[in-house]
């Protein structure tokens, strides 16, 4: 699929993530911004097609993310910086204040080991199969 129809696609997800963050009309709660992103990004590539999208469409979709969430945060690698904070004190305390479930937390906590340390995350892996 085309970057402008995954554009088109997400554009409506990525609206509503940014509106209910807001505290304000002019005003995003950037934490929970991260919180709802690194849940919608930690989705999308467990279930591509829920968004009507391929596994090959998710490099295009991360680009156009992306550039929707470097708009709100400031960073140009707003996923990953996201995923970064959640794996941060800061993070931790940002999910105990929206009372997170564990099995939420878990997931991103998963996805942060993931996409921070993939080496790291591979080798856990393989000792958590190994046992």
């Amino acid at each position: 699929m085309n970057r402008d129809k995954i554009a088109e696609m997400l554009d409506p997800i990525l609206s509503q993530i940014e509106k209910r963050s807001a505290v304000a009309d002019t005003f995003v709660d950037k934490e929970t911004y991260r919180l709802y992103l690194t849940t919608f990004w930690a989705n999308l590539v467990m279930d591509p097609e829920e968004a009507q999208l391929t596994e090959t469409d998710l490099e295009t979709a991360h680009s156009v993310i992306n550039e929707v969430a470097s708009e709100i945060l400031g960073e140009s690698e707003a996923i990953t910086e996201s995923f970064r904070f959640i794996a941060s004190r800061s993070g931790d305390t940002a999910m105990d204040k929206a009372k997170l479930s564990k099995s939420h937390r878990d997931l991103l906590t998963y996805f942060s080991s993931m996409i921070l340390d993939p080496d790291g995350h591979r080798k856990w892996m393989s000792e958590l199969r190994d046992r």
